[in-house]
């Protein structure tokens, strides 16, 4: 039988925290010990929380995102867990995040500064910040128009130079940009 965990009530406002996906099974015998209105339940245990929701990213006054598993999922449900040393504190105005790029997923996310895995080479940012360099990697991801004012036919250089800086250095994009078509005509 479930020995009843439970959490200070406010542990969890202003948080930032990554889950990852697990099976119905992680869950299985343990109760339901706090039921959002949006439909989210949650699971408390010594080690850590799941969580089982058809929702992640901003909730409330936090930013939770899920790691899903590979290969996906096809329930629109998941639950995923994390520890309770994985909540770290967010709000808007520190410079608490850092950008980190998957070239083989084609993806960025931002983490937190105390990601044990941070190197403390990327940028820290506010929230702000973040969602604008986050935006504008995105646009270079998905977009190609912006590559023909270069000369240079490797778009996938291209993106790599100025994603780097984007997430290693403070410079605006336009200067970035600036940059490497000097680069690419010398």
């Amino acid at each position: 039988m479930q020995k009843n965990f439970k959490p200070h009530p406010n542990s969890f406002k202003n948080t930032f925290c990554v889950f990852h996906e697990v099976l119905p099974d992680a869950i299985e015998g343990l109760k339901i010990q706090f039921e959002s209105k949006a439909g989210s339940s949650y699971y408390y245990t010594t080690e850590g929380m799941y969580r089982l929701s058809n929702h992640w990213g901003r909730l409330a006054n936090s930013k939770w995102r899920l790691v899903a598993m590979e290969p996906e999922t096809a329930s629109k449900y998941k639950i995923g867990f994390a520890k309770w040393d994985c909540f770290y504190p967010d709000n808007a105005t520190e410079k608490l995040y850092y950008l980190e790029m998957d070239y083989a997923k084609n993806t960025v996310n931002y983490q937190h500064k105390m990601n044990p895995d941070y190197n403390q080479k990327a940028v820290l940012r506010n929230s702000v910040e973040t969602t604008k360099r986050i935006k504008q990697i995105r646009n270079l991801i998905e977009l190609t128009s912006w590559a023909r004012h270069f000369e240079c036919d490797d778009i996938a250089l291209l993106r790599s130079l100025i994603i780097e800086e984007l997430i290693y250095t403070n410079k605006t994009l336009e200067e970035i940009k600036k940059e490497v078509a000097e680069k690419c005509t010398d």
